[in-house]
């Protein structure tokens, strides 16, 4: 099906957010809005809804689509719309697409079919199928660590090429994926960075935007880092970088036996920056005492 060209076309610092829940696990449809209000109010200029931050395997289908529907006619087009709609199978992926594309979204974030790890035949297969039902974008989610395989630059050039894909979630880490697919494939391709720790080597290799967990909890300073980028202001952009590098390395690595979950990070970074937020969707859980006091120290010694 021919892409809706009237669609926009997300850019820039595009927070993969977060879904807030009620102490109930309910969906908090306010503690969501005010959240959303903040990312804007931050720097935020595109919005990923429901994708992996924002817990889409915390959540049935059902719910997956209230969250889809309500941010849609809460955003109302102000900003450019992507919706997390990957699932494993092609007809269940089809189903919440739909749903998404008549909610108003300008484009898709579509995991790769994951946890039977597919040969990719039928990967390319499923982003045909899909296109041949939708006239929204459709961004691949390039992510290994979730699915387990990626697919590469040839790959997603045949996907670009037949005009099956415009676009790319990036979330690998190294930004070498950014330079390359901008190296063969420009501006036929929105290329995201779709990882936390280079977002500023992202920028320079061409990357059209930032789509991760780190701008759904510190929008501003990730903006401070594409603005300078942007502006090739160098030591500007080094000391954005330095002002996130500290709370980067707590978030991914300083872990013992895995945890704190970086779910559980993510809330308590947002709630200690005066938003209520509350916890993730169980299993994951609340910070201990001594983690809240590293979030809190980080926050404190950044700008």
């Amino acid at each position: 099906m021919e892409v809706n060209k009237s669609l926009k076309k997300a850019y820039g610092i595009c927070p993969a957010c977060r879904t807030i829940w009620n102490a109930d696990e309910s969906y908090n449809k306010k503690g969501m809005e005010k959240y959303l209000t903040w990312l804007l109010d931050n720097g935020a200029e595109s919005l990923s809804i429901v994708g992996s931050t924002g817990e889409n395997m915390a959540m049935n289908e059902e719910e997956q689509k209230e969250v889809l529907g309500h941010v849609a006619s809460f955003i109302d087009g102000q900003v450019p719309l992507v919706g997390g709609t990957g699932k494993y199978d092609t007809h269940t992926t089809l189903q919440l697409s739909h749903y998404a594309e008549d909610c108003g979204y300008d484009a898709l974030l579509v995991l790769l079919p994951f946890y039977y790890t597919p040969h990719k035949k039928s990967v390319l297969q499923h982003y045909r199928d899909l296109r041949k039902e939708l006239s929204v974008q459709i961004y691949i989610y390039n992510n290994p660590w979730f699915a387990g395989y990626e697919l590469n630059t040839q790959e997603i050039g045949e996907l670009l090429k037949d005009g099956t894909i415009q676009g790319i979630k990036a979330a690998h880490g190294d930004p070498n994926r950014v330079h390359d697919l901008k190296y063969y494939y420009g501006d036929n391709i929105t290329v995201f960075y779709g990882h936390d720790y280079d977002g500023g080597e992202a920028y320079l290799g061409g990357a059209d935007g930032w789509l991760s967990g780190l701008p759904a909890i510190l929008p501003k300073q990730c903006r401070a880092i594409e603005d300078a980028a942007k502006s090739k202001d160098m030591d500007a952009l080094r000391k954005a970088m330095a002002n996130v590098i500290p709370f980067v390395n707590y978030f991914l690595y300083d872990k013992v036996n895995g945890v704190p979950h970086w779910l559980e990070i993510c809330n308590y970074t947002l709630t200690a920056q005066g938003l209520d937020v509350g916890l993730p969707r169980r299993p994951a859980g609340d910070l201990d005492d001594s983690n809240k006091k590293k979030v809190e120290k980080l926050l404190a010694d950044m700008d």
